[in-house]
Parts: structure tokens; sequence; C-alpha cells
């Protein structure tokens, strides 16, 4: 069975989320009572389709994404066409954008997909590195992990409701369990999220497998991420060098103490922060993905 151990974590997490939302629903019934299942089944559905058509409509709109001329970008439309093919998938709109780094990414579901690629993408990656990086979106709407995201997403949401709702009403009802109840509501989403969040990184080992496959070896697309995070490096590297150069003037009144924050700034390596950047990151180490293309 392909991607077997990934597949036994994914349940375990699934597992926990539809324990997390079973536990909302049951709480939400003792204090409304059983009548409320229905409308909670109900809103349910309705809140995770909202959040389904804003997410995709927001992803798009941030970035301004256009449609990729075909006339212009014809290898990669016909590059699509045969992956879409072999796998029995619906083409996806394809659409391109400026985005400051090279990216892309997949919005949509398995017959409603977009995938987005950045211009900046396209000027970086040779043509077996960007068929790459092309098939890892597509195995992202193939494998229909863009409703997964969005389903914990709207479990991870339900749940900080209902945990409000609780605050509140067991509560005086006044302006302290109001911000009480934002605070435990914040709380209780961002430890939904983190599950959310390992199936997120479980995802991505997937796509990188399955596009592997489909162009036949994993080196282009490890060459690709290499290219990809290299770049966001000096992209990111050029950034902090024009916040120092604004904070000039300051430098010269208090120099050690501004070293020492751009030096605190700096320090994304640290233990604690590199902890920190995992569990809460929506891709693995980069250097583990690349690791596992090339074994």
């Amino acid at each position: 069975m392909r991607h077997f151990g990934l597949k036994i974590r994914m349940a375990v997490v699934g597992a926990l989320l539809a324990g997390f939302y079973l536990v909302a629903v049951a709480a939400a019934m003792v204090v409304f009572g059983e009548g409320i299942l229905p409308i909670a089944i109900v809103g349910s559905i309705l809140l995770i389709g909202i959040q389904y058509k804003v997410g995709k409509w927001a992803a798009l709109r941030s970035v301004g994404a256009e449609n990729l001329p075909e006339t212009q970008y014809s290898q990669i439309h016909q590059f699509v066409e045969q992956v879409c093919q072999k796998k029995d998938l619906k083409k996806p709109s394809l659409k391109i954008a400026d985005m400051g780094v090279p990216n892309a990414f997949a919005v949509g579901r398995r017959g409603d997909g977009t995938v987005v690629i950045s211009r900046e993408l396209i000027q970086l990656l040779d043509r077996d590195e960007l068929e790459g990086v092309i098939a890892h979106e597509l195995a992202h709407i193939d494998n229909r992990d863009v409703i997964t995201m969005q389903l914990g997403q709207g479990i991870a949401s339900i749940v900080a409701i209902v945990a409000q709702y609780m605050v509140l009403l067991t509560g005086e009802n006044d302006l302290a369990d109001f911000f009480l109840a934002v605070v435990i509501g914040n709380i209780v989403q961002f430890i939904v999220m983190l599950f959310v969040l390992a199936i997120s990184r479980y995802r991505e080992y997937v796509a990188d497998s399955d596009a592997k496959a489909v162009i036949g070896q994993g080196e282009p697309l490890a060459r690709a991420l290499e290219k990809i995070h290299q770049e966001n490096q000096q992209v990111q590297h050029s950034t902090q060098r024009t916040q120092r150069d604004r904070s000039q003037t300051q430098q010269n009144r208090r120099r050690d103490a501004n070293v020492d924050q751009q030096v605190s700034a700096l320090c994304i390596s640290s233990p604690d922060r590199g902890f920190l950047q995992k569990i809460v990151s929506t891709h693995p180490p980069m250097e583990q993905r690349i690791k596992q293309l090339r074994s």
C-alpha cells in the first residue's frame, strides 16, 4: 500500500480531530439541549463551506492571480493535460501571479481546482524542475488536500466557538467573561490547529512522493526545492538589510542596544524558535523533503 505509514498517522490525527468535534457537539447539547444537534450539524457544514469558498477567493485575490496564457505557456498547459489524463483528473485552471518570490500553490477541489504559479518560479527553474513543482500541486488537488485542510480548520473554528459560549454561559456574562472567552477560544483553536498542521505536513510528503512518481524521479523536484529555498533566503536577507538601513540613525545613539535587538531578530535557528517553527509550520523541513526525494 502506498504511503502506508503516512496514512496511519493521518488516521490517528483524523480520529483526534473527530473526537474534538464530537466533544464540542456534546458540550453544545448539554448547554442548549438535544434540539441543538441538527442545528449544530447544518451550521458546521455551512461554516466549512463558507470558509472554503472565501478562502479560495481570498487566496487568488491576494496574489492578483491571472489566467496563464496558453499561447505563451503552451508547454505548461500540455504537461498539466498529460498528468490529468493519467490521473483521470479534470484539468484545473492555471493562473500566474507576481508573488515577489518563487512559489506555487493549489486551491479548490478535485473537480474544480486551480493552480497558481509565480512568474518568479517560471524564471528561476528549468523545465523538468518546474514540472516537478506543478506535479506536486496537482497531487494536492488529486488527493483532496485542500478539502482535508479546510475540514480541519472548520473543526478548529467550531471547537473554539463552543468553548467561547461555554465560558460566557457559565460565567456572569460581564466584560471580564467576554475577554476570558476570547482568550480561551484562541487557546483551544490553537491546540486543535496543531493537529491540523500536522496533517498538512504529512500531506506535503505524500504530494512530493506522488510528484516523484509522475515525473519518474525525485531529483528535479529536489533541485527545485533547493533553488526555491535559496531564493527565499536571499529575499529574507535583503529585507533584513533594508530594515537595518532604516534604523541607521538610531544605531548612532544607542549602538549596543540596537545590535542586541538585531541579533535577537536574526536568531531564527535557536533551539526554542526552531521547535516552535516546526510545530506550527504547514510544511516539513525543506532539507528533510529533499532527502526523501533523493532516497
